[in-house]
């Protein structure tokens, strides 16, 4: 099935990155603030992009940009996709966590060159873990509204694990390093090695 509904992105930056022990999309790997470098990736190749935030962010974020407010009705991840598909429920959401610093235009190029658009979602994986990325995935509105039901039903808030049970495209980018997840200060300065490698 071809593409039918637009693509918004979506920065998901409203966690607490207690892990890091600073905020995650405050870092400047790419000499701007990771939410913002993202944020820009994607308005490269989405119909409309935002940044997902908590209240108290409000004025960390450029007023240029698009923000959409957690509406605090789930837990972990689902807070700020689900506050984003309440705001505009009949778009598929391209989702990214502000932790993948090694992400690259070509990557998220081919994530939605990829998409399946009458699958629950189309979702990156490590050829080494072959699981589901929920949070580099094109969520579709009816993947979004399956969750829903799923959070109301109780059985888990991860939505890894609804993703793994559910009909989604799999796609495997061609270098694993962009699904690099940096939420330590170890992985912040791996990934650091790892760019100025490149």
């Amino acid at each position: 099935m071809k593409n039918t509904s637009k693509i918004y992105g979506l920065v998901l930056s409203g966690g607490k990155s207690t892990r890091m022990g600073e905020d995650k999309g405050e870092i400047k790997y790419h000499g701007i603030p990771q939410r913002e470098h993202l944020y820009q990736l994607l308005s490269k190749i989405c119909d409309k992009t935002f940044i997902s935030i908590r209240d108290e962010q409000k004025g960390l974020v450029p007023e240029s940009m698009n923000c959409i407010v957690d509406l605090n009705e789930h837990r972990g991840p689902y807070n700020g996709i689900l506050s984003a598909h309440k705001t505009h429920p009949n778009v598929a959401w391209l989702v990214l966590a502000c932790d993948v610093p090694l992400l690259d235009l070509n990557a998220l190029k081919q994530l939605v060159s990829g998409r399946i658009a009458n699958k629950v979602a189309t979702a990156f994986a490590t050829k080494e873990s072959e699981l589901p990325e929920p949070l580099v995935a094109i969520w579709e509105p009816q993947g979004l509204q399956q969750s829903i039901v799923h959070l109301q039903n109780g059985t888990s808030s991860c939505p890894r694990k609804f993703l793994i049970n559910s009909d989604i495209a799999l796609l495997y980018p061609e270098n694993d390093d962009v699904l690099i997840n940096a939420n330590s200060k170890e992985e912040y300065e791996q990934v650091v090695l790892k760019l100025a490698a490149v």
